[in-house]
């Protein structure tokens, strides 16, 4: 009888240094590689029933996997495609074929990906079908580890990243076969759905995206070609990584990785192939170093499991935070009245992509100054990130809110100071918060310090063409301009920003608010955790 595998393909959406397919080509006469657009995937976030899949990264899905049947087409294979759940998909496949000799898959870390390989599991035993998985999603194989078992992995990075760099070796790439192994006769590859099939609209690109990319390996491929060998921008990443504006900036990887369109050990190989021939130096060391966050992240992950979704966090802190709608609203929308902020929210909202700098200070702004429930802020990017990681997002989520991995206490960022240091001429703002675009250079990340002259001047009228801020923080002042501030609603005097500090009225967890006081407690573009948090 002919052995057929089905290889089930989930966030490993490319055909090389793929360990599933490559097992199967040596394990069976007829191999299915299968894609489900699993209807789950589809519904509310689990605590605020947010879209889980917004229109960017369902798109960048979209083209991910009509790349990969172009690409095993190509090498005399296909893509089976097929919408629902991924057991009861296996379930109907084996049922008509007859002769599936095993299901081969790549393991996952979190409770619905898990969920899903027990419900594999329960129908291959049922129907005597043989499991076969494998773990590839990571740089560093789990089992090379030097923390056996896994609940001995470090809770600091750095511990993690020293001990893994000087004792862990990255296994190679595996050598593909140029032709792979076809269908089962008579089987459909299926029809790739649309956006609206999935009540989507296809998103209108806007011009000012910083990642103007398609997705899918083909492309993830070319965009490693073009930034290590054609342009070089890859020695000088660890300077430009925390840029703002455009495409080169950073490496961009992080949309391909999350789906798996490549493969962290084919870059890996990639930068030792380009120290040796071009040049080594920091910032190549540093595109590995931020690949180590992710593996460090999907390591937490599989050690505290549903714990990264607890409101208490790893560190099963007790802390009051509010679910204020208003606020939250105000947030998302990129309505704060907080410049750098509304920036890196509506160019989110827009294109689906958002910096390294902006997640970091934006996710701050949400827990720290807003005091907001922290998984508010992780199911808003899960909904619209197009580079959305389940390990990564919620990993970085319980760092900001102070609830993670981070090794200091209560850790803050000052919204204004990073403004003005990685947007200190005010041209991200103006790029997205065009109402604003009459104010003049740094001022324009505190328009609510300028004068009544001033912000007429720049044709800004605040509370009608750009809201007031919502929140205030005394640490702001510092680095506002030393003029009077005229406070509309709360106090009819003029004052000193910095008189927020030295008064002691809003000391404690208590925040400055036009209007009311509030109490509150990504390449790469991963977030990038070596957070120069400032008072």
């Amino acid at each position: 009888m002919s052995r057929v595998v089905i290889c089930l393909l989930r966030c490993d959406l490319r055909a090389h240094d793929n360990q599933v397919l490559h097992w199967a080509q040596d394990n069976a006469d007829f191999v299915i590689p299968l894609y489900c657009f699993d209807p789950r995937h589809y519904l509310g976030t689990h605590c605020f029933g947010f879209p889980k899949t917004g229109p960017h990264r369902l798109r960048f899905l979209l083209e991910s996997v009509k790349d990969l049947r172009e690409t095993l087409k190509k090498k005399g294979s296909t893509l089976v495609v097929r919408k629902g759940k991924p057991e009861d998909v296996v379930r109907d496949l084996i049922t008509q074929l007859g002769s599936v000799s095993a299901v081969a898959f790549h393991e996952e870390v979190t409770q619905e990906e898990l969920d899903v390989e027990k419900g594999l599991c329960q129908v291959c035993k049922e129907h005597g079908v043989k499991i076969q998985t494998f773990w590839a999603s990571t740089l560093y194989h789990r089992d090379d580890l030097p923390f056996r078992p896994i609940a001995r992995l470090p809770d600091v990075y750095t511990h993690f990243r020293r001990a893994v760099e000087s004792e862990v070796k990255v296994r190679p790439t595996l050598r593909m076969a140029e032709q792979l192994k076809p269908l089962a006769p008579g089987l459909e590859e299926g029809c790739i759905p649309t956006m609206e099939d999935f009540g989507q609209k296809d998103p209108v690109t806007d011009p000012r995206t910083a990642f103007p990319c398609s997705g899918g390996e083909t492309q993830a491929l070319m965009r490693l070609q073009y930034y290590f060998w054609d342009t070089n921008l890859v020695a000088s990443y660890k300077e430009s990584r925390n840029g703002l504006v455009g495409m080169d900036y950073s490496t961009k990887f992080a949309p391909w990785l999350a789906l798996g369109c490549i493969s962290p050990r084919y870059i890996y190989e990639q930068i030792q192939k380009y120290e040796r021939e071009r040049t080594a130096n920091q910032s190549t060391y540093w595109v590995l170093f931020e690949l180590l966050w992710r593996d460090y992240f999907r390591f937490v992950a599989l050690k505290y499991g549903r714990r990264i979704f607890s409101l208490r966090g790893l560190q099963s802190k007790e802390i009051p935070w509010k679910k204020d709608l208003q606020l939250f609203d105000c947030w998302k929308e990129g309505k704060t009245g907080v410049p750098f902020v509304d920036a890196n929210m509506r160019e989110l909202s827009a294109t689906g992509f958002m910096s390294n700098r902006g997640r970091q200070n934006v996710a701050s702004f949400l827990t720290k100054d807003l005091g907001l429930d922290w998984r508010m802020g992780a199911e808003w990017f899960e909904y619209l990130l197009v580079d959305y990681d389940v390990c990564s997002n919620y990993g970085n989520w319980l760092y900001s809110a102070g609830i993670g991995n981070d090794p200091r206490d209560n850790r803050k960022f000052n919204v204004i100071k990073q403004g003005l240091d990685y947007d200190g001429n005010g041209d991200y703002v103006r790029l997205w918060v065009p109402e604003l675009q009459g104010i003049k250079g740094a001022d324009i990340h505190s328009p609510w310090a300028l004068s009544s002259a001033a912000l007429s001047q720049a044709g800004v009228t605040l509370g009608e063409t750009y809201p007031q801020p919502v929140v205030t923080a005394p640490e702001w002042s510092r680095y506002i301009s030393q003029r009077p501030v005229l406070i509309p609603r709360c106090s009819t005097k003029f004052f000193r920003p910095d008189s927020f500090a030295k008064s002691g009225k809003f000391s404690g967890s208590k925040a400055f608010c036009f209007g009311r006081a509030v109490g509150g407690p990504g390449l790469l573009t991963f977030w990038d955790q070596r957070r120069d948090s400032v008072k």
